[in-house]
């Protein structure tokens, strides 16, 4: 039995969607707030106060981590891009974890002992 026809493949990788969706969701955001911090935009407008509303929950944790560097009214925000790795990792682990709990043949489980055992 090859491991595409595990009954838990299909699940594994529809949560794997899902995490995949929800990191491209957040990290969209924080390149939109990046990107308006740093070309100056004005945070009076409301697709701006949006952007800044909505992201302040996934920038809340670095705050204070980095100072932001400023020039002429753009803003090179540090850690939105610290939080983007951030969240990138933490949903590569998650698809990791996710992966162990996949279904694998003996001869696939012998195979990645090896593998492992001669890196």
């Amino acid at each position: 039995m090859d491991s595409f026809n595990y009954p838990s493949t299909k699940p594994l990788y529809r949560g794997t969607q899902i995490v995949w969706y929800i990191l491209g969701a957040i990290e969209v955001l924080l390149i939109f707030r990046f990107f308006l911090k740093l070309l100056g935009a004005n945070p009076g407008a409301g697709f701006t106060s949006f952007i800044y509303e909505a992201s302040s929950l996934f920038v809340g944790p670095f705050i204070n981590v980095f100072q932001s560097s400023q020039v002429a009214g753009s803003v090179f925000e540090w850690l939105t891009l610290l939080a983007m790795f951030v969240y990138w990792v933490l949903a590569f682990g998650i698809i990791k974890l996710f992966l162990i709990g996949k279904s694998v043949s003996t001869r696939e489980a012998a195979v990645k002992l090896e593998d492992q055992e001669n890196n």
